[in-house]
């Protein structure tokens, strides 16, 4: 007679009551890092525009503001997410303690390796900065497939496009070549994570802050629409990946935009307007349709490519990691899941860089103080996330249920 199945129990949150804290859950050192970086590299991208830093070495300096925006801070932000949010989809315990720590030193490594790659040879550098995310992605590999979370492999891929986006664009720098290419490819493996998640977690957080007010119309489920947008996004970045300037990748995006857009209104983030940490997760996603708009004109002349891309990086992706840390970073700690006014302000600081950016280059003769405002708007944004939740981050520990 086969032994009772036995019901699987969830994962406690803040597991870990030993050791320093900070490597008691992964958000803990990856949020904090992903925050201290997003200041610490904004601003030194900022010194060298106004010929007072030198950054990147060999390298080059805009080579390597685009490859830490890309791959310095949206690695960290993502590492932090998935080593949290996994222990939820799998059930098994979270990666803490040592292993934690050598996997913050790998992604640290990395960073100290490109900012002046010239120190150790730029191989050497580039070597140690290739290390993170395949090991980020065999970690996360090994805990879905353990745990037999199959629907959760499509994650994963768009991990595992971001460590070949990495791979491509050093290769690019290397062999003087044209990196926007791989630049594509990795904010393309971003969005879709957006895309996927994104999904999840908008209108399940949604669901539940509606639910507690008695509210009755909720967030639809995920029905045709969403299988549509997904598909149609996927199938538009491709094609901007590669054909970026083409006729049909232009009408692609424009329908890609319109499905994610009806997708979004299909999640009531009007309702939500009472807290900031929900209602912020759906300005987060507009910039999704928004940047497939932005993209579908640059073929027709009416707006350019750097615009587009922008309003991808700095809109969608930064706004959404942005809200994701803040909320995770409340939620994991025990803190109430509502924002103070020093969260909301950080999210209207992000909010305007990103649509302070892409003016830059509509309005040229203020090209300098545009991108000079956008840049202090992210770096002041990241600042308050910093000032505000590194305490919490390194000593609050989440009370034990009693």
């Amino acid at each position: 007679m086969s032994a009772p199945a036995v019901a699987r129990k969830p994962v406690p949150r803040g597991i870990r009551h030993t050791g320093p804290v900070i490597l008691a859950y992964g958000f803990r050192p990856f949020f904090l890092a992903a925050g201290i970086w997003a200041v610490l590299a904004m601003t030194l991208w900022i010194g060298a525009l106004a010929g007072g830093i030198s950054i990147g070495g060999s390298y080059g300096g805009a080579a390597w503001h685009a490859h830490e925006m890309l791959f310095g801070y949206s690695s960290a932000a993502l590492a932090g997410f998935l080593l949290t949010a996994i222990p939820n989809w799998t059930g098994r315990l979270p990666v803490s303690g040592t292993p934690l720590a050598v996997l913050c030193a790998v992604w640290l490594a990395g960073r100290l390796a490109l900012i002046a790659p010239d120190f150790i040879g730029l191989p050497a550098a580039i070597a140690a900065d290739m290390a993170f995310l395949p090991l980020l992605l065999a970690i996360c590999l090994r805990e879905v497939i353990a745990g037999r979370k199959w629907r959760d492999l499509k994650v994963l891929a768009g991990v595992a496009a971001l460590t070949v986006a990495n791979g491509a664009f050093h290769a690019l720098v290397l062999w003087n070549g044209d990196a926007g290419l791989a630049s594509r490819l990795a904010v393309s493996a971003l969005v879709m994570l957006i895309a996927i998640i994104g999904g999840r977690v908008v209108p399940s957080f949604t669901r539940n802050w509606l639910a507690k007010r008695h509210i009755t119309t909720l967030p639809a489920p995920f029905g045709r629409l969403d299988a549509a947008a997904l598909l149609t996004g996927l199938a538009a970045l491709a094609l901007w990946v590669f054909l970026p300037d083409h006729l049909v990748t232009g009408l692609i995006c424009l329908l890609a935009g319109a499905l994610h857009l009806g997708r979004l209104g299909r999640w009531r983030g009007w309702q939500t307007g009472a807290e900031r940490l929900v209602l912020v997760l759906h300005v987060a996603y507009a910039f999704v349709p928004l940047g497939f708009f932005a993209i579908a004109l640059v073929p027709f002349g009416w707006l350019d490519a750097a615009s587009a891309l922008h309003l991808f990086t700095v809109g969608a992706i930064g706004l959404m990691t942005l809200a994701i840390m803040s909320r995770a970073t409340r939620g994991h700690t025990g803190m109430p899941l509502t924002a103070p006014i020093t969260t909301g302000i950080s999210y209207v600081l992000l909010l305007t860089g990103a649509v302070l950016r892409p003016l830059a280059t509509v309005f040229p003769d203020q090209y300098s103080n545009l991108v000079s405002a956008s840049g202090l708007c992210w770096i002041l944004a990241f600042m308050l996330y910093v000032a505000e939740y590194a305490p919490v981050l390194l000593t609050r520990r989440k009370p034990r249920p009693v």
